[in-house]
């Protein structure tokens, strides 16, 4: 076992169990002695390959940044959409690195006064409304097992065009609630054997490390 899951004291080689009770090695099962040692040496090679997943991020983004620094030195200008999205690809259009930022949206207490307002507005049309709209409508403000809201279905609904005093209130309290709390940079690698083939990806989780 690695020395830091066994203390000697007064002599005598201890382990500590789950409860924080320092047991005789001798007095543990060799199956679970076997067990802890397994999963030390993969946690200890698992540390390590997170550190060089974070440090290959690291030089990753600052490769791409120095190259749109002297791309913006030649051509005063820089390659890469808004939010600092941006790929970069080989000259044989075989592999290509993409840098792309996503943010973490939220919604505020507003989301609730636009569902009442659109709950009006249904109640309000009754048997002449669209029955797709009114599904679509319930479907909108549905939550998941997480409690989360379906952004798209509500998206959907922002996109209605509808002639309602209460649909135009609801809509504009929805885009009121929806609020940006955060962002995460996502660094995807693709390759693919010529040009005319598909894109595949090289599966690297950078988001975590």
């Amino acid at each position: 076992m690695p020395e830091a899951a066994i203390r000697e004291i007064d002599g005598e080689r201890l382990v500590r169990d789950s409860n924080g009770k320092w047991t005789p090695v001798e007095h543990v099962k060799p199956q679970h002695i076997d067990e802890d040692r397994t999963v030390r040496k993969i946690i200890a090679y698992a540390k390590k390959l997170n550190a060089e997943l974070a440090r290959f991020k690291l030089h990753t983004k600052a490769d791409v940044t120095d190259f749109q620094a002297r791309l913006s030195e030649r051509y005063g200008g820089r390659r890469g959409g808004d939010k600092g999205n941006v790929t970069i690809t080989s000259y044989d259009g075989c592999q290509k690195v993409v840098i792309q930022t996503q943010d973490t949206v939220s919604f505020g207490a507003e989301l609730q006064v636009a569902k009442e307002l659109v709950d009006a507005c249904v109640a309000t049309w009754s048997e002449g409304a669209d029955s797709k709209i009114i599904a679509l409508v319930q479907h909108a403000f549905q939550v998941d097992k997480e409690g989360r809201i379906n952004r798209a279905a509500l998206l959907q609904l922002r996109r209605l065009d509808i002639d309602d005093d209460h649909w135009r209130a609801a809509m504009e309290a929805l885009n009121d609630a929806e609020k940006v709390i955060g962002s995460k940079e996502y660094t995807r690698f693709y390759e693919r054997p010529n040009f005319k083939a598909k894109w595949e990806p090289i599966p690297i989780d950078l988001a975590s490390a």
